[in-house]
Order: structure tokens, then C-alpha cells, then sequence
């Protein structure tokens, strides 16, 4: 079983291209992913760690050396396994939302924080989360923080699905409720929400229309443009958020949102700006750039 790992190790070492975005993905970690993938024990690859791995059968060597050929192919990783975790919450992963990301996570972080801040005077939170994907935002605010009720929606029927699942996988369907829509658009006519939220988050498209073409083929080729095509500028839905958010937090509530690399001054000079806004904090990711933004409204 070495030999016959360290043979199939060299063959991903052959055509493995790391991806900036996904640091954890080395040929190491993807061989063991697909590995405990073929042996019927699906795994994000955040939860691969050393030590034994499982036996295979002839079935189960054919379906590993299946996986390897699509991952050489450019399939991303949690296409193949279906799997990929989130601030400590695995989930289910497909080609009908984008696959969560690691810098997403100081999004999630930053908001979490306010929430468990929020939770020691309130008895219970009101969370919306719009261009909501996989659901990883909304699903991670309801497990890290159980006084939270969450309403999130996407654009995107097929996301929107995916999202249901990830609430049946994770148990947090009671708490959690996913909507088809644009932006607030399910929730324009809610008394609940309307003026009475805590935090309204967003992770949107932020990447240029110019920049698309250019994304590495594992992207583009595979996960929804949907998800990170941000138009002309790459701030369209930001633009929205901005001017639509405020409508539904209440005095004290939070709008947190991610950006792109180098979006980071130019949004928080905008945000300033808004008459609503009344502080603002910026998270950085390990080399200083501003990679989400949280604002409280007055």
C-alpha cells in the first residue's frame, strides 16, 4: 500500500498547480482527500491529517485513479469529494455555488464576533445574508452563535438548493431558512426583518467583468461566473448593499462584507461616506490588505 501510494503521489506531483486561493491543496493532502474519497469516506481536505490511511480494493484503486484523472483534468477538489469545510463546519460542495474560500473565513470571523458581542445583551439575533451561495455564511453565523435565526438568499435557484442541503447536512435547517432572490428581494415585505436586524452580511461578485477570462481554468471553467463576476468595476452589488442594507438593520446593527484584493480604500472611503454609517472596522488578511469591512449603522 506505500509503494503504491508514493507511486500515485508522484503522478499528482506531476501535474499538481497550486492555487493561491486554496494554500491548503498540496499534492500531498489532495492524494490523501481522494484517497479517503474512493474508499467511500468522503472528507474535506481541512480535516486530512497524517497518519493511516484506509485499505482499498480493486474497486475502490479504480474509482481512486477516476478521481486523480479529473483532478489532473482541472476539477476542483470539492467537486470531486463533495465535501469542503468552513470555519470549523463541513459541508457539501458542487458546481451549483462557488466553493467556500479561506479568505471568506475573515469575513465570517469578523461578523461572528459581532454576534457573540451582540448575544449578551439579546435574547435572540436576527442575521440576513444575501449573495448567499453554498450557504457557508449563513450556516456558520446559526453554529457558531445558537441565539441566531438567519435569512439568507442567492440569486441562483441551483446555489439556493445546494443551500438547503448544507442546512439538512449540518442539522441547522430550524434556524437557517434559504430563499431564491435577488439581494433582499425575498425579504422586501417582512415585518420581522425589515428595521430589526442585527447583521446583514454579503460576500458578492468582486472581481472585474475584464478580469473573468483571465482566472485560472480550474475557476472559470468550473464554478459558476455568477458568483464572482462584480461587473465594469467589480463593486455593482456593493453599490446595492450600500444603499439597500441599512433599510433592514435596526440602530446598532451591522452591515460585514468582503471585497477583492485592492478594493479595500476605495470601498472604505465610499462607506464613510453613507450617511447611516457610523464606524467602521477593517480586517486584514496575513499581508495587510483589507479584505472585509464591517460598518455600524447609528
Amino acid at each position: 500500500m506505500k509503494s503504491a501510494y508514493q507511486d500515485l503521489l508522484e503522478e499528482v506531483q506531476g501535474f499538481f498547480e497550486g492555487q493561491p486561493d486554496k494554500p491548503e491543496e498540496t499534492p500531498d493532502s489532495v492524494l490523501r482527500t481522494l484517497w479517503f474519497h474512493a474508499a467511500g469516506k468522503p472528507v474535506s481536505i481541512s480535516r486530512i491529517k497524517g497518519g493511516a490511511l484506509p485499505d482499498l480494493d480493486g474497486t475502490a484503486l479504480e474509482a481512486l485513479a477516476g478521481a486523480i484523472a479529473r483532478k489532473r483534468e482541472g476539477v476542483p477538489l470539492a467537486h470531486i469529494t463533495g465535501r469542503q469545510e468552513f470555519l470549523g463546519l463541513e459541508l457539501l460542495a458542487g458546481p451549483d455555488a462557488l466553493i467556500p474560500r479561506k479568505e471568506t473565513e475573515i469575513l465570517g470571523r469578523a461578523a461572528i464576533a459581532k454576534l457573540q458581542e451582540k448575544s449578551r445583551t439579546e435574547k435572540g439575533l436576527l442575521v440576513i445574508d444575501v449573495c448567499t451561495g453554498c450557504g457557508n455564511l449563513a450556516l456558520a453565523y446559526a453554529h457558531h452563535e445558537p441565539k441566531a435565526r438567519v435569512y439568507a438568499a442567492d440569486l441562483s435557484e441551483q446555489a439556493v438548493e445546494l443551500a438547503r442541503s448544507n442546512a439538512r447536512f449540518t442539522g441547522l435547517g430550524e434556524r437557517v431558512v434559504f430563499a431564491c432572490g435577488d439581494m433582499f428581494a425575498p425579504f422586501q415585505q417582512s415585518a420581522e426583518l425589515i428595521g430589526k436586524c442585527d447583521l446583514v452580511s454579503c460576500n458578492p461578485p468582486y472581481l472585474t467583468s475584464a478580469k473573468v477570462p483571465k482566472m485560472a481554468q480550474e475557476i472559470s471553467a468550473h464554478e459558476p461566473k455568477l458568483a464572482f463576476d462584480g461587473g465594469a468595476m467589480g463593486i455593482t452589488i456593493l453599490t446595492r448593499l450600500f444603499n439597500e442594507a441599512p433599510t433592514f438593520l435596526k440602530p446598532g446593527g451591522v452591515l460585514c462584507f468582503e471585497m477583492g484584493l485592492g478594493q479595500g480604500p476605495i470601498l472604505e472611503g465610499r462607506l464613510r461616506r453613507q450617511p447611516w454609517v457610523e464606524k467602521i472596522e477593517a480586517h486584514r488578511d496575513s499581508n495587510g490588505a483589507i479584505r472585509a469591512l464591517v460598518a455600524l449603522k447609528g
